[in-house]
């Protein structure tokens, strides 16, 4: 069966709420997956909006999720290294964890969770970029999920 990451802030599809953006109190969204693929030796996840006028906006990048996690709550501190051991890099905000929706008045955006089961755990620095984990994955993916979220400004 396949891996299913969800949110209980917000339905496949549905409005993130104010809470979970810059517009609130800009902590991240509570997030839970099902079991990963045998093999998982640790997650990773990124979050981003492929609507932002500039082209692709990072809004997380989170690594080195240990492989007995199933879910994540809601404000995640942003610091570089977790008590679990995750670690956390730099948004496109130039700030370390989560950064939420923040777009310009207009259309909603459209905000991807994409969670990565690895087969293993990445020596990457805390602080690293999408780029950096990007690469750093290749070959070792088993297995992803995503939930999205969409948010318009008010």
């Amino acid at each position: 069966m396949p891996m299913v990451l969800k949110s209980s802030a917000f339905a496949q599809g549905a409005v993130i709420p104010k809470e979970h953006t810059a517009d609130g109190r800009d902590i991240s969204p509570p997030l839970e997956w099902t079991d990963p693929p045998v093999g998982t030796q640790s997650f990773a996840l990124l979050c981003e909006d492929p609507d932002a006028p500039r082209g692709l906006w990072v809004h997380w990048v989170l690594f080195n999720v240990p492989p007995q996690t199933r879910s994540l709550p809601a404000g995640v501190p942003p610091h570089d290294h977790l008590a679990d051991g995750s670690r956390q890099g730099r948004n496109d905000f130039g700030r370390i964890g989560y950064g939420g929706p923040a777009p310009p008045r207009g259309k909603p955006h459209r905000y991807f969770f994409r969670l990565y089961a690895l087969d293993t755990s990445l020596g990457l620095p805390p602080g690293a970029t999408r780029e950096m984990l990007l690469k750093a994955m290749h070959g070792h993916i088993l297995e992803q999920a995503e939930v999205m979220g969409i948010y318009a400004r008010p």
